[in-house]
């Protein structure tokens, strides 16, 4: 046998997390680029239980899974608790992040620091893709909410599933 999974070769697995709440094309950007560097690439989708999302934890899960169909090394799993015991658990070693603006790093940092401390987990920092860098969930679902056009910040079926949510509430 050959590849990443012959004897003596370790499967190079990383995790890009988050709320997803919705995933984004910036999302997207981010996870494309991992799932070239690594053999396997774990979306881990954060549950939050003070915070009430847009989407269930399904709904997201299910949205990413579609999104990232072409991907043959991407799978999406949700967590609750810390990061490290997610990657502890599966024997992933790196954390990537998409990094939007300067304003990011200090909190990233601090929690790549943190990561590291507690558990030896490294975390890869990937410069977002300029036309995505302001881009967020949040701002995402304020300007849907409001009318305004995301079709191009969103993948076909998150615009679907954002235009049915909101046109129920």
């Amino acid at each position: 046998m050959t590849g990443p999974e012959s004897e003596g070769s370790q499967v190079r697995r990383a995790v890009c997390p988050g709320s997803f709440d919705p995933i984004t094309n910036g999302h997207l950007d981010i996870i494309a680029r991992a799932s070239r560097l690594y053999d396997e690439v774990y979306v881990a989708v954060m549950i939050n239980q003070s915070k009430k999302g847009l989407f269930t934890i399904e709904e997201r899960i299910d949205l990413i899974r579609q999104a990232t169909a072409e991907y043959g090394n991407v799978r999406v799993e949700s967590f609750h608790g810390l990061l490290v015991d997610f990657c502890k658990q599966r024997d992933i070693p790196a954390i990537v992040k998409g990094l939007r603006a300067v304003s990011d790093f200090d909190y990233e940092l601090q929690m790549a620091q943190m990561n590291n401390g507690l558990s030896g987990v490294e975390t890869l920092f990937i410069p977002t893709n300029p036309t995505y860098s302001f881009l967020s969930s949040s701002l995402v679902k304020e300007v849907a909410t409001w009318g305004g056009d995301v079709s191009h910040l969103v993948p076909r079926m998150v615009l679907e599933a954002l235009s049915e949510r909101l046109r129920q509430d």
